[in-house]
């Protein structure tokens, strides 16, 4: 089996650990970035709300996922929609490490991240594409997003968008409340939700 096969049937099993094994995943991760192979990178990050992975193409930043979304399924769900050629690859992750980091420790309010908006089309990409005008520390109602996006009547559509944004914490759908006030639905859980509005408003 030639090397480009070698690394077709590991890349996306092969985990790094110790050993034989984490100098194998070195050598795939060097010849997956050097051929060309590696279309998704990962890692896992900690953070207040819990483990974050997160994954990028060479556009950018294309998913941000909670523990609670299962991070098995959210890279089979990648795989399916973007690319099979999936690595644990941190090294491409760094800045997006490193600017989450910030924002948990108040030292940032916005994200200077490239992001692969691919996994968020029509409507709700319109929706997700508006969230950053929402001011960090502030909150926009479900209605008045669906107003921003140029659908004042999309509010139920709005909440599906929050819901299934692709980029959590990056794209602050955790900013969009209900009109009553209340916090409304949160795709990593009303714990996480309220962690990150209390975060930015203590800032």
């Amino acid at each position: 089996m030639n090397d480009d096969g070698i690394v077709g049937d590991l890349i996306r099993i092969t985990q790094p650990g110790s050993g034989k094994l984490a100098e194998l995943h070195d050598r795939l991760t060097v010849a997956a970035q050097r051929d060309g192979l590696l279309d998704i990178a990962y890692r896992t990050v900690d953070s207040p709300v819990g483990p974050l992975l997160l994954a990028a193409t060479e556009r950018g930043l294309v998913r941000v996922a909670y523990a609670r979304e299962d991070h098995d399924s959210v890279l089979q769900h990648l795989a399916d929609a973007v690319s099979p050629r999936i690595l644990n690859a941190p090294a491409r992750l760094d800045t997006a490490a490193r600017e989450l980091d910030e924002y948990f420790a108040r030292r940032r309010r916005s994200f200077d991240l490239p992001l692969d908006w691919r996994l968020a089309a029509g409507f709700r990409g319109t929706v997700l594409h508006h969230l950053p005008e929402i001011s960090y520390g502030q909150t926009a109602s479900y209605a008045a997003v669906a107003a921003l996006a140029g659908s004042p009547k999309a509010v139920r559509a709005v909440g599906t968008a929050c819901a299934k944004n692709p980029l959590p914490v990056v794209v602050p759908c955790h900013r969009v409340v209900r009109s009553d006030g209340a916090m409304g639905g949160y795709l990593g859980g009303a714990e996480a939700k309220r962690l990150l509005l209390d975060l930015e408003a203590a800032a």
